[in-house]
């Protein structure tokens, strides 16, 4: 194993996703990280590499390549067969340690939560958590302060160098990494730019997934780097895996969501009954605001928003939300987005297709039924 020194920033190179798989089964998240680590590795002008560990996992790999991977590390073991955070921090530690990427994406689901820290922390290196863009161009990154941002244009066009112990640093090859902080009031932008790898945990749903390239798929290149792992690696082992029964609601990968917001204080039960209906006509699922989910009338799992999910379904129909600048953070890439709001000036009217200025109480039994009329007359 070579040498390492986190702070030889120029011994780093290319950009890496950790690709997490359970019962053999690669994760929606891979995709939309390896899709978006193709955009960051072309900017660089470098690799995209996946890293997958498990047990007897090569044949899910080259899927990975589908999204936009040059290269997958396979890491087999039977110890890696259940996710452990000693044995997949071990390994995954040793092969960045030897082959030093610049840039490394994890997930920030529950195992990316607990493995992304670990990994840095041993590593030596920086970590932003929870972030829900990712920008290495200066010109892309500037594009989106513009949009995003409250920062004066002129501001923005001179932000190529950071302050750093005194210095001047260039950032262009820093990985800007921005997540919410303050509970989604403010959007902050984080660069690593002493350290290497420039580490990032992605909030899932933000990043969207390529198109599959089956030619792409069968050229990915399938590597087993060199490890160590025995049982006195770990200091903590697992007797059982017990999944749970409790269904949560999956509004990342869904095509229709209807979401509510405070406009149903007046008769809470029934404004989700009536957001349960129209989702059911559609396909779809409920989600809510994050007044709702503070209030208690949801749970926290149909959140969407900058502190909850970011969704991009077919059709987003808001009831009663007024459009606060967190939730349109999580959904505003919706292909199609139907507002219902009493007060016409509610910012949700800005960035909706179809707005209708009336109570949801009314309107959306309308519209359930205008839906059930539609698919009776097909």
């Amino acid at each position: 194993m070579s040498e390492f020194n986190s702070s030889a920033i120029e011994e780093f190179k290319d950009v890496w996703v950790f690709c997490e798989q359970r019962d053999g089964k690669l994760m929606p998240t891979d995709f939309e990280l390896i899709s978006k680590g193709r955009d960051l590795a072309n900017e660089l002008g470098v690799d995209l590499c996946g890293i997958l560990l498990g047990d007897d996992v090569d044949g899910i790999a080259k899927e990975l390549g589908g999204y936009g991977a040059d290269k997958v590390y396979v890491c087999n073991h039977p110890l890696l067969k259940v996710y452990t955070t000693d044995g997949y921090a071990k390994v995954i530690c040793d092969v960045i340690r030897d082959l030093k990427p610049e840039a490394f994406l994890i997930g920030a689901t529950n195992i990316g939560r607990d493995l992304g820290p670990r990994c840095a922390a041993r590593l030596h290196t920086g970590l932003c958590a929870d972030c829900t863009h990712l920008d290495i161009d200066m010109g892309n990154y500037r594009e989106f302060l513009k949009e995003a941002s409250t920062l004066p244009a002129e501001r923005i066009d001179k932000l190529d160098t950071a302050v750093v112990l005194g210095q001047k640093h260039d950032v262009s090859r820093d990985l800007k990494m921005t997540r919410p902080a303050f509970g989604g009031h403010l959007m902050a932008s984080i660069i690593c730019p002493r350290f290497r790898p420039c580490m990032a945990t992605v909030r899932p749903g933000v990043m969207k997934k390529n198109a599959f390239d089956q030619a792409k798929a069968d050229a990915c290149e399938i590597v087993h780097p060199a490890f160590t792992l025995s049982e006195s690696d770990f200091e903590t082992e697992v007797t059982e895996v017990v999944k749970a029964a409790k269904k949560l609601v999956d509004l990342i990968g869904a095509d229709y969501i209807v979401s509510v917001g405070r406009g149903i204080s007046k008769d809470v039960e029934g404004g989700i009954k009536l957001a349960e209906e129209l989702a059911a006509e559609l396909g779809g699922v409920v989600g809510g605001s994050r007044a709702t989910i503070d209030s208690g009338w949801l749970s926290a799992d149909h959140q969407v928003g900058q502190t909850g999910k970011t969704v991009h379904p077919k059709v987003y129909i808001a009831l009663g939300i007024s459009g606060a600048i967190q939730h349109k953070a999580g959904m505003q890439d919706s292909e199609c987005i139907i507002a219902v709001n009493k007060n016409d000036t509610a910012p949700i009217f800005e960035i909706a297709d179809y707005g209708i200025c009336g109570d949801l109480f009314k309107v959306t039994p309308l519209l359930t039924e205008a839906i059930r009329a539609a698919k009776a007359s097909k």
